[in-house]
C-alpha cells in the first residue's frame, strides 16, 4: 500500500512542477525575432506572433489539451508594440503563465491587463531608442563610409541588427526574472484587483493619445445667415477642438462593440463614408 502511494506520489510530482529553463524561454524569444512583424494584420497586429512565439513555454506549461488550447487563445489577442523593446511583456507573461499553470491564482484578465497597458508604453520607448537614435546614428556612419566608397558602408549597418538583438533577448530574460519575483509579491499583497485596473487606464490613456495624434476629421460645410457666413468647423471647434475626430473615434468603438468585429468591412466603410462625404461636400 506504501509503495503504491509512494508510486503515485513520484508520478504527479513532475506534473505539478511546471518550471520553464532557460532554453525554453530563448527559443522563445528566437521565435519573436524571426517573425514579430511577419504576419502582421489589421485584425490582430502581431497577435499572432506573439502566440506563436509562446508556443514552445506554452506547451511545457500545459500538456492538457484544453488547457493549451485556452492558453494559445488568449494570446491571439490585438497585440501591437516595438519590436525590441517590448521584449519585457514577454519575459513577464512567461512567469505570469509558469504561476498560473503551477498554482492557479492569475485569472486571464490579469495577463491580458499586462500585455495592454504595457504594450504602448514601451513602443513609445522602443521607437525613439532604436529607430529615432540608435538607427539614425548607425546608418549616417554607414552612409558616410559608403559615399567615399569604403566597404564598411554595407558591412556597418548589420551593427543594428545585432545591437537590437542582444538588447531584446537581455530585456526578454530580464523581464521573466522580474516579472517571476513581482507576480509572487503582488499575489501575496492581493493586488491583482489594482493591477488590473491599473493596466487597463494606463492601456486606455494610450489608446486616446494615439486617437488624438493620428485621427484627424473636420468639415468644410458653410451657411449663409442673415447674410453672414457661418462655418461649421469654427463652431465645433468653440465648443471643443477635435470633438469630429472623438465623435469618429467612439462611433467606431461602439460599431465594434454592438455590431460587428469584422474590421476589413469596417475599415471599408469608413472608406466609403469619407469618399461619399467628400463628393457631396461635408468633409
Amino acid at each position: 500500500m506504501g509503495t503504491t502511494a509512494e508510486h503515485e506520489v513520484l508520478e504527479q510530482t513532475p506534473e505539478m512542477e511546471r518550471t520553464l529553463t532557460k532554453k525554453d524561454i530563448n527559443r522563445s524569444f528566437y521565435r519573436w525575432y524571426l517573425d514579430a512583424e511577419i504576419p502582421n494584420c489589421y485584425e490582430r497586429q502581431q497577435g499572432v506572433s506573439f502566440c506563436y512565439s509562446m508556443i514552445p513555454c506554452l506547451k511545457k506549461l500545459y500538456p492538457e489539451k484544453e488547457a493549451l488550447s485556452r492558453a494559445l487563445t488568449r494570446h491571439l489577442n490585438f497585440f501591437n508594440s516595438q519590436g525590441t523593446w517590448s521584449t519585457p511583456i514577454h519575459g513577464i507573461t512567461l512567469s505570469m503563465e509558469e504561476e498560473m499553470a503551477n498554482e492557479g491564482a492569475i485569472s486571464d484578465a490579469a495577463i491580458t491587463g499586462i500585455k495592454t497597458g504595457l504594450m504602448g508604453p514601451l513602443a513609445g520607448i522602443g521607437d525613439t531608442i532604436d529607430w529615432g537614435t540608435l538607427k539614425t546614428i548607425i546608418y549616417g556612419i554607414a552612409v558616410t563610409f559608403g559615399a567615399t566608397g569604403n566597404v564598411l558602408g554595407a558591412i556597418i549597418p548589420f551593427a543594428f541588427m545585432l545591437i537590437t538583438f542582444f538588447i531584446g533577448k537581455n530585456l526578454w530574460g530580464l523581464g521573466y526574472k522580474i516579472g517571476k519575483e513581482s507576480v509572487k509579491s503582488i499575489l501575496e499583497a492581493g493586488w491583482i484587483k489594482e493591477l488590473i485596473s491599473a493596466t487597463s487606464i494606463l492601456g486606455l490613456f494610450m489608446m486616446g493619445a494615439l486617437s488624438a495624434s493620428y485621427v484627424t476629421l473636420s468639415t468644410a460645410l458653410q451657411f449663409q445667415v442673415a447674410g453672414t457666413e457661418i462655418v461649421l468647423q469654427d463652431i465645433l471647434n468653440s465648443i471643443a477642438p477635435g470633438l469630429l475626430p472623438l465623435a469618429a473615434v467612439f462611433g467606431i468603438y461602439y460599431i465594434l462593440k454592438n455590431k460587428t468585429q469584422k474590421y476589413g468591412r469596417i475599415s471599408l466603410g469608413i472608406v466609403v463614408v469619407c469618399i461619399l462625404g467628400a463628393l457631396i461636400g461635408i468633409f
